[in-house]
């Protein structure tokens, strides 16, 4: 009997950063280790305001830590590459998968999807123009051939990658209605406007769920809920 090519799409959940995290982690290592499984989907909230660093990001302005210390932030370190993100009114998807599937599910294929998808809710998207950058402390900040950028130059969505034992991890943050506060705390810049599909976030990650799984027909799908109680 053969291997069963199986998905897991996981529930929507809200959870503190470390929390969160620690589950992409998870779906990470159990797409590695079992010969079933080929990609794992989630998309998730972060319980309170969230500032998100890069793998390879090793400095931390000291404002941040200010705003850490007075609680205005929490911070937590990504397993992926790639600048700061501030993840306060947003929301985040992490997909793993294997190497063998990465023509499949590559940057641009996940692009490609996102851009339909937001398309047909209204939202046009486009490429970044960059191909490469240093790591900036705001990863909102430049928009590489990777991410995604609205009709007026805002990036909405970023992506990064995480690689380990021939499987990815790829997060990205979907900008929808940033803190503009915090943002400029953080990054002494005006954080890009509120979205305006007069859509809450759960009905866009609905919509976002849904047109995944329509364009992946052969592929098992198999629905896990998640407790938000950790």
């Amino acid at each position: 009997m053969g291997i069963e090519n199986k998905a897991l799409i996981f529930s929507t959940n809200n959870l503190p950063g470390f929390d969160q995290m620690a589950l992409d982690l998870n779906s990470l290592n159990q797409t590695i280790s079992n010969p079933e499984i080929i990609l794992t989907l989630r998309f998730y909230y972060w319980t309170g305001d969230w500032l998100s660093i890069g793998y390879h990001q090793k400095e931390i302005p000291a404002h941040w830590k200010k705003l850490l210390a007075n609680g205005k932030i929490n911070i937590v370190r990504r397993p992926s590459g790639g600048g700061a993100v501030l993840h306060s009114g947003g929301i985040t998807y992490a997909l793993t998968f294997k190497k063998t599937y990465y023509k499949f599910l590559s940057y641009e294929m996940v692009n490609n999807w996102l851009i339909k998808s937001f398309r047909g809710l209204g939202l046009n998207l486009q490429y970044g123009n960059l191909r490469k950058s240093p790591i900036n402390s705001n990863c909102f900040g430049t928009s590489l051939i990777s991410d995604l950028v609205d009709e007026d130059g805002f990036k909405r969505i970023g992506s990064a990658q995480f690689r380990k034992k021939g499987a990815f991890l790829q997060h990205g943050e979907i900008q929808t209605n940033p803190s503009r506060d915090l943002w400029f705390k953080l990054f002494k810049e005006e954080a890009p406007p509120k979205v305006n599909l007069k859509l809450t976030n759960d009905e866009i990650v609905q919509h976002l769920s849904n047109s995944f799984v329509k364009n992946k027909s052969n592929i098992n799908f198999k629905n896990i809920a998640i407790d938000n109680k950790k």
